[in-house]
């Protein structure tokens, strides 16, 4: 009986604190991607071979457990937060290098298998990453002889040398970005950002002359009309037969023809079966998600949560520029999901890890029971 009450009083306590504002754009963006799926998957499985509904099925198996992963993590105290993401990030870096010498798709060799299920290493490092970095850097606020900054730096350099030689650049590049965003928030002096960003400038511009695969993604980008790759071409078609108001729930015929419409691309089917509004409506929940983390980060004093909120909440928001910034042509194809919405059992999961731990640190009152654990 005393079990019950106290997991009874904890799920309450946890239900009176989460910002219910944060979960009910999360669930959102999760129904919208089942709905999607169901849209874009079954061309897409027809056509390699598998059933009409395989991914569809396997959607619907991945989301359940994802939203079960977010819900308890989200419950957790900061001291488990932060044990969690140092445990998890170790473990997500070991598995980036057993994927090494693995045989992968279109060169890349990001994945390895583990008991029968396909696995992304580096979607889970990118959540634990963050959030350890976050506990490094907040440490020296605690302890002055703690050197958290060259921890975070150590760590850092060992990361995107492994995520870049996989090779995987949008991942390298996301990575990069949020942690120069969360020492910048620490207090990094002008002078270092200015060599990170000149570092990450002259990157890429290696990157287009001494990798094959970025060159032509460059390439594709900077050209226009018959020169566009195929899926752009098909993704703009997309939306312009969806115009406003959308051809209607399953009523796609573009989507058919584009070969990752379950995934890359599956921003191109709402535009064409649901029209701008479902586009727009996207935009928005992903817009709240990040703002309101940063608001909600920025009223607390605790620097542990303003650097792991802020970096989580970047990252997330950073993914999705880049997903629906490739599907519309904006910004280079790269081969990044749309976060709860595109198909993908590590995705998801790894996505909700991430939002777990979010909706964990910006809880009201999280001190509280921090300083209650111990």
């Amino acid at each position: 009986m005393l079990s019950k009450h106290s997991n009874h009083n904890r799920f309450a306590n946890w239900w009176w604190t989460v910002d219910k504002t944060l979960l009910g754009c999360i669930c959102a963006l999760m129904l919208i991607g089942i709905f999607l799926t169901f849209s874009a998957s079954p061309a897409v499985a027809t056509r390699i071979g598998f059933g009409s509904f395989h991914f569809i099925k396997r959607h619907l198996f991945f989301t359940p457990i994802a939203f079960v992963v977010m819900i308890f993590l989200s419950m957790q105290r900061l001291k488990t937060i932060r044990r969690i993401s140092l445990v998890g990030c170790l473990t997500a870096l070991f598995l980036v290098w057993l994927t090494y010498g693995t045989e992968g798709n279109k060169g890349a060799s990001r994945w390895i298998t583990l008991c029968g299920f396909s696995l992304q290493p580096t979607e889970f490092l990118k959540p634990f990453f963050i959030v350890t970095c976050a506990w490094l850097f907040a440490g020296r606020s605690l302890h002055k002889d703690f050197p958290g900054n060259w921890l975070a730096f150590i760590l850092f350099a060992i990361v995107i040398p492994s995520v870049f030689f996989q090779p995987d650049y949008g991942m390298t590049i996301v990575i990069f970005v949020v942690w120069c965003f969360q020492f910048y928030l620490n207090g990094m002096s002008i002078i270092v950002l200015l060599v990170l960003g000149i570092l990450g400038v002259f990157g890429s511009v290696a990157a287009y002359f001494f990798v094959p695969h970025i060159h032509v993604r460059i390439n594709q980008y900077m050209a226009s009309g018959g020169e566009l790759s195929f899926q752009v071409k098909k993704s703009l078609e997309a939306f312009q037969s969806g115009s406003f108001f959308g051809r209607g729930p399953g009523e796609g015929i573009v989507r058919s023809y584009i070969p990752d419409a379950h995934t890359d691309f599956i921003y191109a089917v709402a535009g064409e079966e649901y029209g701008i509004f479902l586009c727009l409506t996207i935009v928005a929940l992903y817009a709240v998600i990040v703002i309101r983390s940063f608001l909600i980060s920025n009223k607390d004093n605790n620097l542990f949560i303003i650097l792991s909120a802020a970096g989580l909440a970047a990252s997330f928001g950073l993914q999705s520029i880049i997903n629906m910034g490739s599907t519309l042509h904006i910004t280079p194809t790269k081969g990044m999901t749309l976060p709860f919405i595109s198909y993908g059992g590590s995705s998801i999961i790894a996505t909700a890890i991430g939002m777990g731990m979010l909706l964990a640190i910006t809880r009201k009152n999280i001190h509280a029971e921090d300083k209650d654990d111990g």
